[in-house]
C-alpha cells in the first residue's frame, strides 16, 4: 500500500501542475511550492529550536492560534513554523505575526518529507484537526518526533477504520497523543487500538472567546447600522445569497444587511447586487457615499467579519447551502447572536450540538429562510433567548487550549 500511495502522489502532482495551467488557484497551490525551502534557509538557522504546525487550511490555522500563543509563552526559546497545504489559508495568513516562518507543505512524497522535517527540525509538531500525510507521519516517528493532534475530529468513513488501511493505521501510531473534540472520535480510535486520547474539545472555542473582549469597533459599521436591526450574513456563496434574497427584498425598512461574502469576486458581486432592490453600497464605496442612508452594505474585502459580527443582531453563517463546508459558527455566537445556516451541515459537529439546543436554525430553501429571519425580526424574546443559548455555548465549551498547554509543559 505504501508503494502504491506513493505512485498515486507522484501522479497527483504530475496532473494538478498540468491543471494549474488553467486554474488560478491550483497555480498558486504549485507556484507556492517552489521556494518552500529557500524561505525556510533564509527563516530557520540549524540552531535554532522550532515548533511545527500544520494547517490544512484557514479554519485549521484559526483552531491554532490559541496553542501557538501558549507556546510562545511555554517555549520562548522556540521558532513557529507553519505549513498550509491550501492556497486559502497560506496566502491569507502568510504574514501572521504568531509565526516565524509561513509556507506551503510540499507535496507527501518520501524525500519531500525527509528534506523538510530536516529544514526545520522540529522539537515537537502539532497537526490541527485532520490532514493526515503519512510520510510526513512516519518520517516524524523515524527522526523520534513527539507528535501531537488537536482538535482532532474521526469519522467512521475515514479509510483507517476500513479493513484496507492498514498503511494509514500505521501512519497514526506517529502520533504520541490525540487531542480530540468529541466521544464518537475517541470510540473509533479506541476501536483501532489506540488508547492515548483525550476528549479535549474544539480550541477555536478559546479563539473566538477571547474575540469579546477585543475592541471590535468599527465606525462605518456603527453608523450604517444606526437604530435598525442588522443581520451579518458572513462567508456567503452563491447558493447562500440565493436563498437571502427573498428576503432581504421584502425584509421591513428597520431592518439592515451587512454581507461578506467568502471570495471577494467582482463580476459576481456585481451580479449579486444589481438582483437586490434595497439601496446597496459596497465598503470599498462607503467613503463616498452617506453610509446610513443604505440597507445592505456588501463587505468587498477581507478581514473584517469577525467584528462585523460584533454588530449582528442576527447571523446568516454560509457555506452549508452548497458543498462547500460550513464556515465559522462560533464567531457570531460568541457574541450571543442566533445563527441561521444551510442545510449540509452534518460533518460539523458545533453546528448540530447548537442546533439541538435550539441556537441555531437550518433552512433548506428561500421560504425557509425568510420564515425563520422573519420570526427572529419580529419576535424579539425568541431573538434575545436564541442568542443567549449560544453565547452560553461557547463559555460552557472553553478550555480546551489549557489541556493541551499542560500536556505539552509536562512532556515537552
Amino acid at each position: 500500500m505504501h508503494t502504491i500511495y506513493n505512485l498515486l502522489i507522484h501522479l497527483a502532482s504530475f496532473h494538478l501542475r498540468i491543471i494549474a495551467l488553467f486554474n488560478k488557484k491550483m497555480k498558486l497551490f504549485i507556484n507556492g511550492r517552489k521556494d518552500v525551502f529557500e524561505i525556510l534557509q533564509q527563516k530557520i538557522s540549524t540552531t535554532d529550536k522550532t515548533v511545527w504546525f500544520h494547517c490544512a487550511s484557514l479554519g485549521e490555522f484559526e483552531q491554532g492560534v490559541p496553542i501557538m500563543e501558549e507556546i510562545k509563552k511555554l517555549k520562548p526559546d522556540h521558532k513557529i513554523v507553519v505549513s498550509f497545504f491550501s492556497p486559502s489559508g497560506f496566502e491569507i495568513k502568510k504574514n501572521t505575526p504568531l509565526a516565524d516562518a509561513v509556507v506551503y507543505l510540499p507535496m507527501d512524497t518520501a524525500s519531500n518529507a525527509k528534506k523538510f522535517i530536516a529544514a526545520i527540525n522540529p522539537s515537537f509538531a502539532l497537526f490541527v484537526k485532520y490532514e493526515f500525510w503519512p510520510n510526513y507521519l512516519l518520517e516524524l516517528k523515524k527522526k523520534n518526533i513527539p507528535t501531537l493532534l488537536v482538535s482532532g475530529v474521526f469519522r467512521q468513513n475515514q479509510i483507517f477504520f476500513k479493513s484496507y488501511g492498514s498503511f494509514m493505521r500505521k501512519a497514526l501510531g506517529s502520533f504520541d497523543h490525540f487531542f480530540l473534540q468529541d466521544e464518537n472520535s475517541e470510540t473509533l480510535l479506541k476501536k483501532i487500538g489506540f488508547n492515548n486520547v483525550t476528549i479535549s474539545g474544539d480550541t477555536r472555542f478559546d479563539r473566538v472567546s477571547h474575540q469579546i473582549e477585543m475592541d471590535n469597533t468599527l465606525k462605518f459599521a456603527e453608523d450604517f447600522k444606526g437604530n435598525s436591526l442588522c443581520i451579518v450574513c458572513g462567508s456567503t456563496w452563491q447558493e447562500d445569497e440565493t436563498v437571502l434574497l427573498d428576503y432581504i427584498n421584502s425584509s421591513p425598512e428597520n431592518v439592515k444587511f451587512i454581507i461578506a461574502p467568502h471570495k471577494i469576486d467582482t463580476e459576481k458581486i456585481e451580479t449579486f447586487t444589481k438582483s437586490i432592490i434595497k439601496k446597496t453600497v459596497l465598503h470599498s464605496s462607503k467613503d463616498d457615499v452617506n453610509i446610513s442612508e443604505y440597507s445592505v452594505l456588501i463587505i468587498d474585502c477581507i478581514g473584517l467579519l469577525s467584528k462585523l459580527y460584533s454588530y449582528a443582531d442576527i447571523a446568516y453563517v454560509g457555506g452549508a447551502m452548497g458543498k462547500t463546508g460550513l464556515h465559522n459558527i462560533l464567531e457570531p455566537a460568541t457574541f450571543g447572536v442566533p445563527i441561521v445556516i444551510g442545510k449540509n451541515y452534518n460533518e460539523f459537529p458545533e453546528a448540530i450540538r447548537l442546533q439541538d439546543l435550539a441556537g441555531l436554525y437550518s433552512v433548506n430553501n428561500a421560504s425557509d429562510c425568510s420564515e425563520i429571519l422573519n420570526k427572529l425580526v419580529t419576535n424579539a424574546n425568541f431573538r434575545n433567548k436564541t442568542g443567549m443559548i449560544c453565547g452560553h455555548f461557547v463559555n460552557k465549551n472553553t478550555g480546551a487550549t489549557q489541556k493541551i498547554a499542560n500536556y505539552i509543559r509536562i512532556h515537552f
